[in-house]
């Protein structure tokens, strides 16, 4: 941009007036040789104001001027002095005069409202803020090419996360203010305005200095009051690239400073407007098909017949010749006889021009076509035009509006499949952010089975179609189901596109800020999307479809398109009926007028009368006609009151082995906060994922909450009206990503990005699936003990384009008792983001407090001996020791032991008598055998002698003076319990006596 002002004064500093003097004598004797001066060859400024308020009006040779004889300083006007608006101060005679026509003045003040390039004054300072990863020079390279960009009428913050200032200094000399206007739709983006003083700390005008987020295609404005003196203005904003998000930036226009004590002169209106009196405080924009230069009193007409020029032109523009992208179909509203006609319109303004070689001509308009039939729950009734079913009724759009049977109601809602016309609660508009080409326009037209986006002016206009919902309310039977759906909204869309084009759902609760749900780039083929609705509110639903998003005033891509082929919303307050369904019935009516079912009842389909749900099941929140509405909670859960919701109360139970294992996680009730990471993306922001997890207990609540601390509201605003905070999430896990503070700069960590996890209890279970949920076995280290793990299973309505199906969480519960208390959370290792696909996440909750409640077999008992007459017993765990609470390890038991030593001395006596007794015996027995064997042994040989009539052996006999019972000599040695046997079977077998035996010697003698 072009600098269009010259502050004299406002921001240079001149010498004070003794300098001055001094200054001039020593240049007057210089320049003695030097030709005179004359008014062209200088021009006169204010000296710096002294301590009385007062200055001096100098006289200062333009450049490359040399000349002598200027005038002499005289007295200036007070340094508060300024000319009103459409004035300026006239600095020869110090009086202030009227702005020439082409030319206008806001006296006290400058402004900016041409961004061809970066005026004069304004400087671009790009920083990498993070501070943690790699080298400093490597991230200072990476933002050489981030700055505010100028477009024509606006500027426009960088797209990238690298911190970028606008940075404009200026000088004032008395109290004034600054004021803007600005774009910011994406919370991606940190936007903040601030000012500083010279000595670079922050003014206290500036403490709120976070800029509200503003609705998409809407400009919002912003003001802060300026103290005199020095004032460096900061436009700052820091985007934050999480995935592949596009940063959407800031748009900002018409920056205006009051304050400036004067203005020396007007200042020329800019191409394309124009002034055409004296006096004027601004210019005025051409109107379309005219163009004006820099300084224009009036506008010059270009020659329609070859040249258009759009409103505000700098020149025209030769009209090109017609092509199909110069027109469009639309469908008429149907006639009397059921047709619809098709017409072809030129899109407007008409640019084209069909004289032209190759041109396009309009296609013939007129073909019918048979009307569509109304949409669900609208009738024509023999007319040209569908209206409403009247309250009560309902019709399928082909047949008469009929009235609910008895014991039914009308399902209200709203199903827009037919597109004939635009629908009464429906409108479409145009918006381009940097001119008004398409102001005006449709931005969606009709076309039977579908709507689809318009032509527009250009490429990067957005397409704006809203849809109306006064308030959410459920049939009159389904008040008793308080589940967190209200209703729903449903849209079968597709985007046929060859650029970068973006398709919008957004939605604005109460009229207060419009909130992208969901966004689609590119070409999508035919797909459904749903949106859960949990609170009763007005509600704006937008869709916004824009082909490009770059400042371009081309038609390109006009064949580019969005189609929606149908929407459907359900329980919408003033919405019409298609069908009816089963109600209940008051038991002493004689009508069939609804009544509602009191909380976590169903109707039951014999009687029709409300009938509450059993125990341990929860009421539907789809239904409540029949048994089969009341769902059975998952294992280890438990029905809130009103069979609202399933939740654990922290107490389970789980048989292994023939061993009952009881859980209390009652102590692990409060919210669990886990901070994973940290995580950098792919310029190196460091940023970090936070969860709280609500586990159990509090009758069902969600006690885990989610905020962003850095939005479009303030902290008053946010505790105030939390419901109506779109970046307030109450849920059992939610998630929130962290930036801290020195990270990019902040002066505290930054929370973004907040969204729930899960918001329904399914069970808690040891096995390792719950309703199609599954956690792998290897994804944590194993268990270093036997105990089972826990899982709680937990599911999110909040249907993404990665998650169709919601997002699903499991928090293992594992028994750690080297981990008291609260214990430890953590994600897996190889998804320390605890998701790896985005959609199911993971926790481990490692504690004491998930192991089972002690029972009598997890201790046992040790005897003591015996002291003086007393004997104690002792109980401990078991090691290691897995259990807390539950059944408390008894005390020391102590008993006497006097019975046990008498007995202990008997047993011991008789012992002793009996091994003495036994000992005896066995020597008797010994000796006598011994004795009998050798008797037996001398009959024996007797006996032989005779029987074989041997000569008689010296040896044989018992000499004289030999003892009969020594030496004698056995052949087979016996063991002592062998000869105890064989004297025993001999006494009885040979009864024989004792007899002497003669020996030869006797004989002879």
């Amino acid at each position: 941009m072009r600098m269009r002002m010259r502050r004299a004064g406002a921001e240079r500093g001149y010498p004070g007036s003794a300098w001055v003097c001094c200054w001039l004598l020593g240049w007057q004797a210089a320049a003695l040789q030097l030709p005179p001066c004359e008014e062209t060859d200088y021009h006169f400024e204010y000296t710096e104001c002294d301590s009385s308020g007062s200055r001096w009006r100098v006289a200062v040779p333009n450049p490359s001027v040399e000349c002598s004889g200027l005038p002499d300083p005289v007295k200036g006007k007070e340094c508060t002095f300024s000319c009103a608006s459409g004035e300026y101060l006239e600095m020869k005679n110090q009086v202030c005069s009227k702005c020439a026509e082409g030319t206008y003045s806001l006296g006290s003040g400058i402004k900016f409202d041409e961004w061809d390039e970066l005026p004069a004054g304004f400087s671009n300072v790009a920083t990498f803020m993070d501070t943690a990863v790699g080298s400093a020079e490597n991230k200072a390279d990476s933002c050489n090419n981030s700055s505010w960009t100028p477009r024509g009428n606006y500027i426009e913050s960088n797209r990238d996360d690298c911190t970028v200032s606008l940075i404009y200094a200026v000088h004032l000399k008395k109290s004034g203010s600054v004021f803007f206007e600005y774009q910011y739709i994406d919370n991606n983006i940190f936007f903040e305005f601030f000012i500083q003083n010279d000595q670079c700390k922050e003014m206290e005008s500036t403490a709120d200095k976070w800029v509200k987020l503003t609705d998409n295609g809407e400009w919002g404005s912003h003001s802060v009051t300026l103290k005199s003196g020095s004032n460096i203005l900061y436009w700052r904003t820091t985007g934050i690239l999480m995935g592949s998000k596009v940063v959407k930036p800031v748009l900002v226009k018409n920056i205006t400073i009051e304050g400036v004590a004067y203005t020396s002169e007007c200042f020329a209106c800019k191409p394309g407007t124009f002034s055409d009196k004296p006096g004027s405080s601004g210019c005025q924009v051409c109107p379309r098909n005219t163009y004006s230069e820099k300084g224009a009193k009036e506008c010059t007409k270009c020659k329609e017949e070859m040249y258009y020029a759009d409103e505000g032109s700098s020149a025209c523009i030769e009209r090109p010749p017609c092509t199909n992208k110069d027109f469009f179909q639309i469908h008429t509203p149907c006639d009397k006889e059921g047709k619809t006609q098709i017409m072809y319109k030129w899109i407007e303004p008409k640019i084209c021009r069909e004289d032209l070689p190759d041109a396009l001509t309009l296609p013939p308009s007129g073909e019918r076509k048979d009307c569509p039939p109304c949409n669900p729950g609208f009738y024509n009734n023999a007319s040209s035009s569908c209206t409403p079913c009247p309250p009560g009724t309902f019709s399928d759009g082909t047949q008469e509006c009929k009235a609910c049977p008895a014991g039914t109601e009308p399902a209200l809602g709203f199903e827009y499949k037919w597109w004939n016309i635009l629908p009464g609660n429906m409108k479409t508009s145009c918006f381009n952010v940097g001119n008004s080409k398409c102001d005006g326009m449709n931005g969606w037209e009709v076309a039977g089975d579908h709507i689809q986006s318009g032509a527009g002016g250009s490429d990067n206009d957005y397409l704006i179609l809203n849809l109306h919902i006064p308030g959410f309310k459920p049939p009159t039977s389904v008040t008793g189901a308080t589940g967190s759906e209200l209703g729903r909204i449903t849209f079968i869309f597709e985007t046929i596109c060859s650029a970068d084009c973006v398709l919008y759902f957004m939605a604005d609760v109460n009229r207060k800020n419009t909130n992208v749900v969901e966004s689609w780039e590119r070409s999508k083929e035919k797909q459904s999307y749903t949106h859960i609705i949990s609170k009763n509110a007005s509600f704006t639903f937008t869709w916004a479809f824009q082909r490009i998003n770059e400042g371009q005033d081309s038609r390109q891509f006009i064949n580019d398109m969005a189609k929606i082929y149908s929407i459907t919303v359900t329980n919408a307050v003033d919405g019409v009926a298609s069908s009816c369904r089963a109600c209940a019935l008051g038991s002493e009516q004689s009508g069939s007028s609804c009544v509602p079912c009191p909380t976590g009842h169903y109707i039951e389909k014999e009687t029709s009368q409300c009938k509450e749900c059993p125990a341990n099941t929860f009421l539907s929140i789809h239904q409540v006609y029949g048994r089969e509405a009341c769902i059975p909670c998952g294992p280890g859960s438990k029905s809130t009151k009103d069979h609202s919701a399933c939740f654990s109360d922290c107490l389970m139970s789980y048989v292994k082995d023939n061993q009952s294992l009881n859980y209390d996680f009652s102590n692990l009730s409060q919210v669990g906060s886990l901070m994973s990471g940290p995580s950098f993306t792919s310029r190196g922001t460091k940023f970090f994922h936070f969860f709280n997890i609500s586990l159990c207990g509090n009758e069902g609540k969600k006690m885990a909450i989610c905020t962003d601390n850095i939005t479009d509201v303030t902290l008053k605003d946010m505790v105030a009206e939390s419901e109506d905070f779109s970046n307030f999430v109450g849920a059992f896990v939610c998630q929130s990503t962290i930036i801290p503070s020195d990270s990019k700069g902040f002066r505290t960590a930054l929370a973004l990005q907040s969204n729930s996890l899960a918001d329904r209890f399914l069970g808690a279970t040891v096995e390792t699936t719950l309703e199609n949920i599954s956690i792998k076995t290897d994804m944590f280290p194993p268990s270093p003990s036997k105990i089972p793990d826990v899982h709680f299973f937990y599911k999110s309505s909040t249907v993404t384009t990665s998650c169709e199906n919601g997002r699903a969480t499991v928090v293992t519960m594992r028994c750690n008792p080297n981990k008291p208390d609260q214990g430890e959370l953590s994600v897996p290792s190889s998804c320390p983001a605890g998701t790896c696909d985005g959609c199911t996440f993971y926790f481990v909750w490692e504690s004491a407090e998930a192991c089972p409640l002690c029972t009598e077999q997890d201790y046992h008992e040790i005897e003591g001996a015996c002291k003086k007459g007393f004997q104690e017993t002792l109980y401990v765990w078991n090691e290691p020791k897995h259990c807390i609470k539950g059944v408390p390890l008894p005390e020391k038991r102590t008993s006497t032991c006097e019975t046990v030593d008498f007995w202990l001395k008997v047993g011991a006596g008789v012992g002793a008598f009996t091994a003495v007794l036994l000992i005896a015996l066995t020597c008797y027995f010994w000796k006598k055998n011994q004795k009998l064997e050798y008797k037996y042994s001398k009959l024996v040989m007797t006996a032989n002698s005779k029987e074989c009539e041997l000569p008689a052996a010296d040896s044989c006999a018992i000499m004289e003076g030999e003892d009969n019972e020594e030496e004698i000599v056995y052949s087979n040695k016996q063991s002592l319990l062998g000869k105890l046997k064989s004297l025993a079977t001999k006494e009885k077998e040979d009864h024989f006596e004792s007899v002497q035996l003669k020996s030869s010697r006797s004989q002879n003698i």
